[in-house]
């Protein structure tokens, strides 16, 4: 089962030896996603409501680059800084996935950027 890296146009250099997705047998792999510009600055810092866009925005283009759409997204894993913020993530998630939604799970934690106030990796079944 081969498998091929997914790097959107435009993406910049991730922190960490990794890539932002990763396609074998028609499931991708996203790989946990903070909200970073191209050059590994948080933004919207202090908003998390703008934070979770970036968030599901890149995750959408790792989706699109590997010919799939939002609704082909099964799982997400979110973690988040303060559960203060729980609300307004849900309001932004609800957006993106209006339809049938994905099976998830949400934790609280600690961020490798301390201004993040979330990450998101998710699971996708893009098909063959």
């Amino acid at each position: 089962m081969p498998k091929q890296s997914i790097i959107p146009p435009g993406t910049g250099k991730p922190l960490a030896p990794y890539v932002p997705g990763s396609l074998a047998d028609g499931i991708l792999y996203v790989a946990g996603t903070l909200p970073l510009d191209k050059d590994a600055n948080v933004v919207h810092v202090g908003n998390a409501t703008e934070q979770t866009r970036h968030v599901l925005e890149t995750i959408k283009g790792v989706v699109e680059a590997a010919g799939g759409t939002m609704d082909d997204v099964t799982f997400n894993m979110i973690m988040l800084k303060d559960w203060a913020d729980y609300a307004a993530i849900n309001a932004v998630y609800a957006e993106y996935f209006a339809g049938e939604k994905p099976a998830r799970y949400c934790i609280q934690c600690g961020l490798v950027k301390p201004e993040a106030l979330i990450e998101i990796a998710s699971i996708a079944h893009v098909g063959k």
